[in-house]
């Protein structure tokens, strides 16, 4: 609606019972989409987005990642993906990777990656729906949202605007998990889409010379918090410092993590 504050709390419409969803680019046929969330940020959401993309493409299905963190993209620098953005009379070209993902990114709109993004909410949610309607993604049998943290703007865009068929949650081990994470369940159960699960990063630091494990931030409390959610704990991932610096210097489909080969086969269904 044209006078939509973006405040549901003030709202008296249902938007969750109305179908709002955006048409795709003409050239486009996405067969699934998930969205990856979080409560907070600094959680290793975007990681878990591009390894998890990557390993989908390896099982030899088309994928693709939306990075819907339009204040914070990353995913281009984890492909190692610098150059500007092209386009068409039909719309906007997505890059691909040596491994041919398809992404999307505001950092690849911007003369320069640093240049900062001081938008007011309502823009930056229209640059995420105009990613679904106007990049010429092709054929893709997933694509994978990098969320921005929080229960904000893009979030609810993405929820009412693309057809997404379920998220993940990213958390980490820390006191206010639950909170956070109930949060961010309760705003998809809220739009009505299914919540796949959760992935719990950081969840501890294996010694590389006597391979025990070490809860660096505290016990967990996931499985508890998976309980009464009622949802599942998909993965609990370890602090990684070979895959961060992958990461940093744009090698993430170089590296291979057994986990994220299991995730994929379980979303490939």
């Amino acid at each position: 609606m044209s006078d939509c504050t973006h405040d549901c709390s003030s709202c008296g419409q249902s938007c969750s019972e109305r179908d709002l969803r955006a048409p795709a680019n003409a050239q486009s046929s996405i067969k699934h989409v998930i969205a990856v969330v979080s409560g907070k940020g600094g959680v290793g959401k975007s990681t878990v987005t591009a390894c998890l993309a990557s390993a989908m493409a390896k099982r030899g299905r088309k994928t693709a990642i939306l990075d819907a963190d339009i204040t914070g993209p990353s995913i281009p620098t984890a492909f190692n993906i610098h150059e500007r953005a092209t386009g068409t009379d039909d719309g906007i070209d997505p890059a691909v990777t040596p491994g041919g993902l398809k992404l999307m990114s505001l950092n690849l709109l911007t003369n320069c990656e640093t240049d900062p993004v001081v938008w007011r909410g309502p823009v930056i949610a229209g640059v995420v729906t105009q990613f679904w309607t106007d990049v010429v993604w092709g054929d893709v049998d997933y694509m994978f949202v990098d969320m921005p943290p929080g229960t904000g703007d893009v979030p609810l865009t993405v929820f009412q605007s693309l057809p997404v068929e379920g998220i993940i949650v990213v958390t980490s081990p820390q006191d206010l998990v639950s909170m956070i994470v109930t949060k961010a369940v309760h705003m998809a159960q809220m739009m009505n889409i299914p919540v796949l699960g959760l992935i719990e990063n950081y969840s501890y630091f294996q010694c590389p010379d006597c391979g025990g494990k070490h809860a660096v931030f505290g016990e967990s409390r996931l499985d508890t918090v998976a309980a009464e959610l009622g949802l599942p704990v998909l993965a609990r991932l370890p602090m990684d410092p070979e895959l961060a610096a992958a990461f940093d210097v744009g090698a993430i489909e170089k590296q291979d993590r057994e986990i994220f080969s299991q995730l994929a086969e379980q979303l490939d269904k």
